[in-house]
């Protein structure tokens, strides 16, 4: 028998991307509808995340957290949808699926919270600045179809939802190569799933 995989999120939270990511794997799992200050910071749940924070996948014993390495870990794990590249070719799809997680994170939190990092001490800051971080990211989506190359892998599935609500919620610029982008990595059934899933939850619990 196959190993349970339990997926915990919010509909209004990061989980979009690890349910994205789910759907793309087509692995069948199950759903934990977690609440902000309920259900994440009860003592069942913070087993699984000490952090009391979603979203968070459980497979057997296996427990993962934090988008990124959720993303990874399944792209491993499920290697039937070919979601990662071939070992000896991941060198682009680790560099920018880790730069999404640092770089790209940090200055966007700092830029929505008001945090401009003064020029003399953007040394101290492993972004830099934020114009950086867009100038990077434009060469970036714009130098393939796909962020690691000439076809989709996880690193797309967190590039493209950093860029999704970066642009949504107006803590990235809206740049023409980013919309280009996000359109291709969007286009795809795994994601009109995922996004129709989450929709859903979010009316029910209105």
């Amino acid at each position: 028998m196959a190993e349970e995989l339990v997926f915990y999120t919010n509909p209004m939270s990061r989980g979009r991307i690890a349910r994205w990511m789910l759907e793309e794997t087509g692995v069948p799992y199950r759903t934990e509808i977690m609440t902000f200050g309920g259900t994440m910071k009860a003592p069942e749940y913070l087993t699984v995340n000490p952090m009391g924070k979603v979203p968070a996948i459980r497979h057997g014993d296996t427990v993962v957290t934090e988008c990124a390495a959720i993303c990874a870990y399944l792209a491993d794990t499920f290697p039937q949808k070919d979601l990662a590249p071939k070992p000896d070719e991941r060198g682009s799809y680790y560099r920018w699926m880790f730069f999404a997680a640092g770089p790209l994170e940090a200055a966007a939190t700092n830029r929505a919270l008001g945090f401009v990092t003064p020029a003399e001490k953007s040394r101290m800051a492993g972004y830099g600045s934020f114009g950086d971080v867009m100038d990077t990211l434009e060469k970036a989506v714009s130098a393939s179809p796909y962020i690691a190359g000439d076809r989709f892998t996880a690193a797309d599935v967190y590039v493209g939802s950093h860029i999704g609500w970066g642009m949504g919620f107006g803590t990235f610029e809206k740049r023409q190569a980013f919309a280009d982008y996000l359109g291709r990595v969007t286009n795809r059934e795994g994601y009109r799933r995922a996004t129709a899933l989450d929709d859903e939850v979010m009316k029910q619990m209105q």
